[in-house]
């Protein structure tokens, strides 16, 4: 079976290709300005070491992020000596490390799913992505959930009878495995930004700005592969990070009871609601096929660091506080939690669900009792072809354009006051997420603005809020 095909329609209005790549520019950007410019060059040189500071400041401050600033403030230490005391590379760490990402390799390319046979609903095996903007539709075997499970399985195994190794063992040596994600995810973006001038996978999709920084942290390629079925792209977004996410988690959970002799509930409600989030991305990742990660990212440093480092290591910062800060919550506290964010979860997951049953069913389906209402838009890709498409604007896509989000938002505050109201570390993760989830509105609005053209002002006009009805 082929990886990739091009499905033939042709041009509805007869323009020429001039015409054609004129309206196809969607996607990344061709052209860079000074802002965006000067934003990549500061993520390049300074997102390292935020990871760094927040990790060591769990280490050497006990997750205090002010104390280390008062310290080199009063001259009580140099950065010479915080980075002194951080635990340095260790080959335990690389040994690690190693097996971990050849395991999951292994997982992806040489196990087809099977789970989708015999899990009702699940939908599994080698799936279509959206069209590129090339005009591409690339094939894709989804096997995440069953990797997933393999790999939780033999983790429990090994806890509860194999004992090869400790549950904490992902704890206890997460510094010098900091250093080992780093070169992955160095490596990994360096490796694709040099095949992209090389040897492309598929040269139409390549974006070339001219500028080097841009190009090396937003990536060239729009999906670079090796072989037929390695797509960097679904695989470092979806494994090795997010696999280990809630293993991550379960590693601190198991700190927590060496340390302390117990488990905390709040400790509990940050594994139960994140674990929830992952399972929810391995279940659908057929339909992440059609986010904007894989539909309009190219694949660069953002991707491949991002989802070497800063995803394991700054997504779940709220476990690594409470090893350090066994926050026991009132019944009050947890339940306000634990509804926060199970309300949030089922707002982003209903949502994503009636766009892709929606999608699905090409209109032809009910949402909230009723026949669904969309705008009708059409878009050129680069190779010249008219397409037609559907924006809904019925259901949760009738109160915002992007409520999925506030749904993750929702969800994304509930880890964080897990934590208590002690530090501000743990809320992180909220800030950020605002910070991303807003941009990537702006983001994916000047792109679907570029793509649909007037259309996207009609569904505009019908649906005029973003994240927040009546504010934004």
């Amino acid at each position: 079976m082929e990886s990739a095909r091009r499905r033939p329609q042709h041009s509805a209005n007869g323009k020429g290709s001039e015409a054609a790549q004129k309206s196809a520019q969607w996607g990344r950007a061709w052209e860079v300005d000074w802002f965006s410019l000067i934003a990549v060059v500061g993520l390049l040189c300074f997102a390292p070491f935020i990871v760094f500071y927040f990790v060591m400041a769990c280490n050497q401050y006990e997750c205090s992020i002010s104390q280390p600033l008062l310290e080199l403030y009063r001259g009580k230490v140099t950065l010479l000596s915080i980075w002194a005391r951080a635990p340095s590379f260790t080959w335990t760490a690389a040994k690690i490390y190693s097996i971990w990402v050849c395991f999951q390799v292994f997982l992806y390319m040489c196990i087809p799913d099977v789970s989708h046979k015999f899990i009702p609903g699940y939908v599994g095996g080698v799936q279509d992505g959206a069209r590129t903007p090339a005009g591409l539709i690339n094939k894709y075997e989804i096997n995440g959930l069953q990797c997933w499970i393999i790999t939780h399985a033999l983790w429990f195994a090994n806890a509860h009878y194999f004992h090869w190794f400790s549950p904490t063992i992902i704890f206890d040596n997460w510094i010098p495995l900091l250093w080992c994600t780093n070169i992955l995810g160095y490596a990994v973006s360096t490796f694709a930004f040099l095949k992209a001038y090389l040897f492309p996978t598929n040269a139409e999709d390549c974006k070339f700005t001219g500028n080097i920084f841009y190009n090396y942290m937003m990536g060239i390629e729009f999906n670079p592969r090796i072989g037929k079925w390695f797509d960097f792209k679904l695989f470092f977004n979806g494994r090795p990070g997010i696999v280990a996410w809630t293993l991550i988690n379960l590693s601190y959970m198991a700190k927590q009871q060496e340390l302390y002799g117990h488990v905390t509930n709040s400790m509990i409600l940050v594994n139960v609601l994140q674990g929830i989030y992952v399972l929810d991305f391995f279940w659908n990742e057929a339909w992440y096929l059609k986010t904007i990660d894989i539909c309009h990212d190219h694949f660069g440093w953002y991707l491949g660091w991002g989802d070497c480092v800063w995803l394991p290591y700054l997504y779940t910062l709220q476990g690594l506080y409470l090893v350090y800060h066994p926050v026991q919550l009132s019944d009050a506290h947890a339940l306000a939690v634990l509804l926060l964010g199970l309300v949030g979860y089922y707002i982003f997951r209903s949502t994503n669900h009636q766009k892709d049953l929606f999608r699905r069913t090409e209109g032809a389906c009910s949402i909230w009792g009723r026949k669904p209402t969309y705008i009708e838009c059409s878009y050129l890709s680069a190779d010249g072809r008219t397409h037609r498409s559907k924006l809904l604007t019925s259901g949760f896509w009738g109160v915002a354009r992007h409520f999925n989000y506030t749904g993750d938002l929702m969800g994304s505050l509930a880890y964080c006051a897990a934590c208590g109201f002690g530090h501000i570390l743990p809320y992180f993760y909220i800030v950020y997420m605002t910070i991303l989830l807003v941009h990537r509105c702006v983001r994916d609005e000047h792109r679907c603005s570029s793509k649909y053209g007037k259309d996207w002002k009609r569904y505009t006009d019908a649906v005029p809020y973003r994240l927040i009805p009546g504010l934004f």
